[in-house]
């Protein structure tokens, strides 16, 4: 069964849920998304830059092909 839960983790690297009253088994795999916009400037860039896949756009640079 694969849960979502929302946790912090502290500068050691230790786990912590958000719920006080969840406690996470020993010996889970665990997968983090950092909320941090600083760690993911690619991911970002991606929203900003969906502009980019546009005709017009392929028109204007295909000259550099």
């Amino acid at each position: 069964m694969t849960r979502t839960i929302e946790v912090e983790i502290d500068e050691a690297g230790a786990i912590h849920p958000l719920d006080p009253a969840l406690k996470l088994p020993p010996g889970r795999a665990v997968l983090a998304w950092p909320e941090s916009e600083e760690i993911y400037p690619a991911l970002m860039s991606e929203k900003a830059l969906a502009d980019w896949l546009r005709p017009e756009e392929d028109v204007a640079w295909a000259h550099l092909q």
